[in-house]
């Protein structure tokens, strides 16, 4: 397949009087991981359900792999593997019947080999008998990724993935997705852990009130958005503040200066007519997704949470 694994155009979607997406444009590249972040109301799971076909936009298109949602819900739903935020209750069926059940639905009739392997990938397998109702939050939210991934889909949209789960199984969760790129698989995700997408994504879309505010490799939206700290420790106790443009405050014999990212702590020293002599000690604290998303969401950004870090290596 040439096309984009997901492109969205000009999209527009109305609840009445609230425009929840509005006029949101963006294209994923095959393989890469991209994250959509955004406050809460901020249009995320309203443009996520636009994709899998849950909600029918008001205007613009919605394209998987070039096929356009609304006139082709069959063949693009075949290629899209979806995680909702919310766990959903199976009743008395257990885990290996829910997964066939599964695969029932995009025509599979025998698709063991692959049950098999998805429910050993994520810890699942040693649990294929127990009823739904018996798992833990942890296991059903592995459950929903293994059925997203039955049918062995193209791209996966997954909304809030480790919302609610303890640090170890986000860790699992995560290598088991980086294993999935390696493979080829692209991968659209919203979360609220800001630590998450800095270490996972390779590009970022930050919505808010609906509309699409930046996007773009995270690397290079932190760059333009943020500013590095270099921390100058002075061997002595400078008599009065330096009198540069990018001093921020100073404690003691430590001086704090506020940079582009682009200027090295050389570069600083030579601007102020320092001698390293006079240096004793010198730390550079770089811009932060964090930081960007305080740029550009302001007060609303304080909805999203930093997150214990993750490794994304880790072993499931």
């Amino acid at each position: 397949m040439s096309a984009s694994p997901i492109k969205i155009t000009s999209l527009v979607k109305d609840y009445e009087k609230l425009r929840a997406v509005d006029n949101v444009s963006f294209e994923m590249k095959r393989g890469e991981i991209f994250g959509l972040l955004g406050p809460n109301g901020a249009g995320k799971t309203t443009l996520i359900s636009t994709i899998v076909t849950l909600e029918e936009p008001t205007s613009g298109t919605v394209e998987v792999f070039g096929h356009d949602v609304a006139r082709e819900p069959s063949l693009t739903k075949t290629l899209t593997g979806f995680v909702p935020q919310e766990l959903i209750h199976h009743g008395y069926f257990d885990v290996e019947e829910i997964m066939t059940f599964h695969s029932g639905y995009f025509g599979l009739r025998r698709n063991k080999e692959r049950i098999d392997w998805l429910l050993q990938k994520l810890s699942l397998y040693e649990h294929r008998k127990k009823k739904v109702k018996q798992l833990s939050g942890g296991m059903k939210r592995r459950l929903l990724i293994a059925k997203a991934l039955v049918h062995d889909p193209k791209v996966l949209l997954l909304d809030e993935p480790t919302a609610g789960v303890d640090i170890e199984l986000r860790e699992q969760l995560w290598s088991f997705v980086s294993e999935l790129k390696s493979q080829g698989l692209s991968i659209l995700l919203t979360t609220h852990y800001i630590q998450e997408a800095e270490q996972l994504c390779d590009r970022v879309g930050i919505i808010q009130k609906g509309k699409l505010r930046r996007v773009g490799p995270t690397r290079e939206l932190i760059k333009e958005l943020t500013k590095r700290e270099i921390i100058v420790r002075m061997k002595q106790e400078p008599s009065s503040d330096p009198a540069s443009p990018l001093f921020m405050r100073r404690r003691g014999s430590e001086l704090v200066f506020q940079t582009p990212a682009s200027m090295g702590a050389g570069d600083l020293l030579d601007s102020l007519g320092y001698d390293l002599k006079q240096v004793a000690d010198l730390s550079i604290r770089e811009g932060s997704l964090e930081d960007a998303l305080k740029r550009v969401l302001g007060d609303e950004a304080a909805q999203l949470s930093p997150a214990p870090a993750i490794d994304p290596g880790g072993q499931p």
